[in-house]
């Protein structure tokens, strides 16, 4: 059964949309991640443009974040106090991130500029996060004791100005750091369509030494906000948001959110980080393979000669 979405002006199968979100809803709900960075790239391969599948996967993470979020809101596995602290600098970054949008799709090069950023920033991070989690993996083959540094130990940023103590992550640092990477996740999720979650969520556990469990819950509630703020920017600023596509992607969403939060409790911390960097870098590949394949239709630029009436004569 098909739908014909009125902003992306194309049809697309119902049962597929729906079943691509419950999926990527599942790992939402697992990884705490948002999973924009998963259904936008999904959307494009499908042929919807990046401008509204970026602008109408903002609904979906919102939603998926607000269903999984209530999950570890019953667990207490969240830190509220983090998580409005990272939400307002991601409030500073999302509106500069819908500007960046606007501009960008203005000159024609935000198809361009998407496919990169995911390139560079899902490469990256995810290869950082598969060293570290093979590292942890076989230190625990060995039978080490995997133990975070505390006390003296804690990287040179813990201790700049204004520090604040975060009873529920066991933290005391300083909010400049943690305000500099809400704004740096908040411009990224609204200019690539993501929750910003496979940046927030490592950044959290190898940076700043959050428990697992309480990064996933934290990271919810930022994504939740955040995003929900992103898609009334991109409603009202460029009118990019397909609701009917929106709609279909909240249904299975909502759904598969609530079954990854709960089979989240059963797994281990390496095997977490393992599992999500490779994901991670399965994204990255994909974008990779697209910007350097030589593409199907291929287009040349030349003078248009147009003849003068009487010259032939």
């Amino acid at each position: 059964m098909e739908f014909y979405l009125p902003i992306a002006e194309l049809p697309v199968n119902i049962w597929l949309i729906v079943g691509m979100s419950a999926v990527v809803g599942f790992i939402s709900g697992l990884f705490g991640v948002g999973g924009g960075f998963l259904i936008t790239p999904l959307l494009i391969f499908l042929g919807i443009s990046p401008a509204v599948a970026v602008a109408s996967v903002s609904t979906q993470i919102a939603a998926s974040s607000l269903t999984a979020l209530i999950s570890y809101w019953k667990r207490r596995a969240l830190d509220i106090r983090l998580g409005l602290l990272l939400l307002s600098g991601s409030s500073i970054g999302t509106i500069c991130g819908v500007m960046a949008f606007n501009a960008l799709r203005r000159i024609g090069q935000l198809d361009l500029t998407i496919g990169v950023s995911y390139v560079i920033l899902l490469g990256g991070i995810g290869l950082l996060m598969l060293y570290e989690s093979l590292k942890a993996l076989r230190a625990r083959r060995r039978g080490l004791a995997s133990k975070r540094p505390r006390g003296s130990n804690h990287p040179w940023y813990f201790g700049l100005p204004f520090r604040m103590r975060f009873p529920a992550s066991g933290l005391y640092v300083s909010v400049i750091p943690l305000l500099a990477m809400g704004l740096i996740v908040g411009f990224f999720g609204a200019l690539l369509g993501i929750g910003g979650g496979f940046m927030i969520v490592p950044a959290l556990i190898y940076l700043f030494r959050v428990p697992t469990m309480v990064v996933v819950g934290t990271s919810m509630f930022q994504i939740l906000f955040s995003m929900s703020g992103a898609t009334m920017l991109h409603a009202t600023t460029n009118h990019s948001v397909d609701f009917v596509l929106a709609l279909l992607l909240i249904v299975g969403g909502v759904f598969g959110a609530q079954f990854g939060a709960r089979a989240g409790r059963h797994l281990k911390g390496e095997q977490f980080r393992l599992l999500l960097a490779l994901i991670v870098l399965a994204v990255a590949f994909r974008f990779l393979g697209d910007l350097a394949l030589k593409p199907e239709d291929v287009f040349s630029l030349s003078a248009l000669v147009t003849p003068i009436a009487g010259a032939a004569e």
